[in-house]
């Protein structure tokens, strides 16, 4: 019997790497050359092109490479209702080396999902692009709004509505996502996927006792994070898949944060209902797989496969470590992708298309051979 459910044995996290006709149309509309009519039109026809190699180079579901984004948080965030985005001295977290555009999101007013959100006409393009399909769709995990306005900015002051009233703002955080999911699966989509990467800061020494130093109190933050999600989550429909993607930062083939997951495995894996966790591993950067033993029922998808450099992956090796990792997961309830998207952010990571679609074949061939259900 085949693996007929996502996430499937061969997967991806979503982004891919802008084609150039798609970065100078952007470009071109950004300086007013070209209309949103023209920019939209151009997308579409990207898209399709890309929705044909993801199923030529095997993959059972379908995105839009995230190629209507800047970024993959900010887009969303921005487009929700009391969020806004603003110009900023430096990115809201430093990666090792080049830095993204210095923008971020504030909350300005009471947080809510609009029924025009941008989001929502992605997604319908998408579904009339790749008809026939099962799509994928990717939106930030609801921790990233609280985490990039409030958790890293050491000079957060709130709005009156939420001045000490936290417990409202993660109300209505819970409720926006909620209506988002929602809204979502109404257009149809039934595979969806909460980007984060507040995780990977919790499991970074260095982070966390910078915010701590802001006043933060990390493990309420955490246990609120996973009380939100839960409280979305017990809103998905049955026949929904929400998984949830975790990495360290991903911004033109470097990161910002390192650690393994010892210090949120047992809150996160233990007690965060998703139907499964894209974790990145591929590098010492994010430890090794003995916290995997706090899983549940949760799939893993294994992110052994890097999406930041073009060198192919020794086959054996990965095999040996979906072996190593099955000692704290059962294989059955393992699967492998790369351990984040090619193009987080439009400017996209250092290697080209064809060595893109090579580390997604690679992936595809070791999980046939791993799996007799791929």
């Amino acid at each position: 019997m085949a693996h007929i459910l996502p996430p499937f044995r061969a997967d991806h996290v979503g982004s891919f790497l802008r084609p150039t006709a798609l970065a100078n149309a952007r470009a071109m509309f950004h300086k007013g050359l070209i209309s949103k009519e023209e920019l939209t039109r151009i997308e579409d026809e990207e898209i399709l092109k890309l929705v044909e190699l993801e199923k030529k180079n095997g993959l059972k579901a379908v995105t839009d490479g995230e190629f209507r984004r800047a970024f993959w948080h900010l887009d969303f965030l921005v487009g929700l209702d009391g969020v806004e985005n603003v110009s900023a001295q430096s990115w809201s977290t430093h990666f090792q080396g080049v830095q993204p555009k210095a923008t971020t999101a504030v909350i300005t007013g009471k947080v809510g999902f609009p029924k025009d959100h941008p989001f929502l006409d992605a997604f319908r393009r998408l579904k009339k692009i790749a008809s026939g399909s099962l799509l994928k769709f990717t939106i930030p995990s609801p921790s990233m709004l609280y985490q990039i306005c409030i958790v890293r900015d050491k000079d957060y002051a709130p709005i009156d509505l939420y001045k000490d009233n936290d417990e409202q703002l993660l109300k209505d955080i819970e409720q926006t996502w909620t209506d988002a999911m929602l809204a979502l699966y109404n257009e149809g989509c039934r595979y969806l996927q909460f980007d984060d990467t507040s995780w990977g800061e919790f499991c970074s020494d260095e982070k966390t006792k910078l915010y701590s130093s802001y006043g933060r109190d990390l493990k309420k933050v955490q246990e609120n994070y996973v009380k939100v999600l839960n409280g979305i989550l017990s809103r998905k429909p049955a026949d929904m898949t929400v998984t949830m993607h975790i990495c360290r930062g991903n911004f033109r083939s470097t990161w910002f944060s390192s650690g393994g997951y010892e210090p949120v495995a047992e809150l996160l894996f233990g007690h965060c209902k998703v139907d499964g966790f894209f974790l990145e591993y591929d590098s010492d950067r994010a430890g090794d797989f003995r916290p995997l033993r706090f899983i549940k029922d949760q799939t893993v998808v294994l992110g052994l496969i890097t999406s930041k450099f073009p060198e192919l992956e020794d086959e054996q090796t990965v095999k040996e470590r979906i072996k190593e990792a099955s000692q704290y997961v059962p294989l059955e309830q393992l699967c492998l992708s790369t351990q984040c998207g090619f193009s987080s952010t439009e400017e996209g990571n250092k290697l080209t298309e064809d060595q893109q679609w090579a580390k997604i074949r690679l992936v595809v061939k070791i999980a046939k051979e791993v799996w007799k259900d791929a």
